[in-house]
């Protein structure tokens, strides 16, 4: 009984300072050089699931991927737990907040396939962690807060290493392990829900950013990146030059700066639809022009200090081509934010094409 209050104590006086200071020792610290966790040399563990349709994502704090994946239409069941760690007698808040287990706080993640793609999930998840430190995000240290993606079979395998492919070229660092799950316990009942049970709780995620994924009808899994070698095919020596060598068309003598008619504009690789014609503008930069995009994580704002400048270079969610820069503070543009963007990187699909070529479900987008 003494050491039940004993334990009871401990957890609460751990769950009220966050579990956020660094241990002194780890097991299976993260590989600063590829992001995957030391372990055995090369040694696969794949735990078995009676679900193929599940992922397993270590974010940080689990209660925010928890309340994200919770929004995201599809996701069947989200469960805050504890993975890849070293067994079920560590599996509990007070041991694991001593950073000596190699437990990551990680989210189980079911979902209907039919209605959400794992590359929609995956993207979502990359969308609000920061993939380049190590044992931690937001306000959270600890070997505990590293992030991680883990998976159960060979189809989420494929899945989650071409997305983080993607990933690690957009970012100088990354720190996110990938690789098999090899165990997970549920955590505690307290900790399941816990931002619906608490909605002022601490979370690292930004409430706003989790609404955006709670209306997306654009799956980045319907226009995945294709290989190297059919971009180069399918695209003009412009074209790839702009977006897989990050390169800028003139000004003024570019295909679609002046035009205005009604329609959508897509990813030139994937056909993602990135910006409507509800939002493009007259600017005098001499490139097309948009004051938003059609949905805010279908394009990646990176930091560009290239050409002696500080930007933001804009970049398509799934197929990573470069786009353009992003500016604020613009006169011409209606909310003072301009999307500067190369024609090159854009394919035009006419409002009275939209339907036959697949872009239907975006009609509404041009009802007043």
């Amino acid at each position: 009984m003494h050491r039940r209050v004993l334990a009871s104590l401990l957890a609460a006086a751990l769950l009220l300072s966050g579990c956020s200071r660094p241990a002194e020792a780890a097991v299976q610290p993260a590989n600063s050089e590829n992001g995957s966790p030391q372990s055995e040399p090369e040694q696969e563990v794949m735990k078995m699931e009676s679900t193929e349709h599940v992922i397993y994502l270590a974010g940080g704090c689990f209660w925010g991927i928890e309340q994200l994946m919770q929004s995201i239409p599809g996701v069947i069941d989200a469960k805050s737990g504890y993975a890849n760690g070293s067994g079920e007698a560590d599996a509990n808040y007070p041991t694991v907040c001593t950073g000596k287990t190699g437990f990551r706080e990680t989210v189980r993640v079911e979902y209907d396939p039919e209605q959400v793609s794992l590359d929609a999930l995956l993207l979502a998840y990359f969308y609000v962690i920061d993939p380049t430190v190590e044992n931690r995000q937001g306000n959270d240290v600890g070997t505990q807060y590293q992030t991680g993606v883990y998976y159960t079979n060979n189809r989420a395998k494929e899945t989650v290493e071409r997305i983080a492919e993607i990933e690690r070229s957009r970012s100088s660092q990354f720190k996110v392990e990938i690789g098999p799950l090899v165990n997970f316990y549920p955590a505690e009942e307290y900790h399941q829900d816990y931002l619906e049970k608490n909605p002022n709780g601490y979370c690292h995620i930004p409430l706003a950013e989790m609404r955006l994924f709670s209306s997306l009808r654009i799956d980045p899994g319907d226009y995945q990146k294709p290989a190297a070698e059919a971009i180069r095919d399918k695209l003009t020596s412009e074209q790839y030059r702009v977006t897989q060598q990050n390169g800028t068309e003139r000004p003024f003598a570019n295909e679609f700066w002046n035009q205005f008619e009604k329609g959508i504009y897509v990813d030139v690789v994937t056909g993602e639809p990135l910006f409507s014609s509800t939002d493009k503008f007259e600017s005098g930069c001499g490139w097309p022009a948009f004051s938003k995009p059609i949905e805010e994580p279908a394009v990646v704002e990176l930091p560009d200090d290239s050409h002696g400048m500080h930007r933001t270079e804009v970049r398509s969610r799934s197929g990573d081509s470069h786009l353009g820069h992003v500016f604020t503070g613009d006169p011409e543009s209606p909310n003072g934010v301009r999307y500067c963007i190369n024609s090159a990187s854009l394919r035009f699909i006419p409002y009275a094409k939209m339907e036959a070529e697949g872009y239907g479900y975006l009609l509404d987008l041009f009802e007043e």
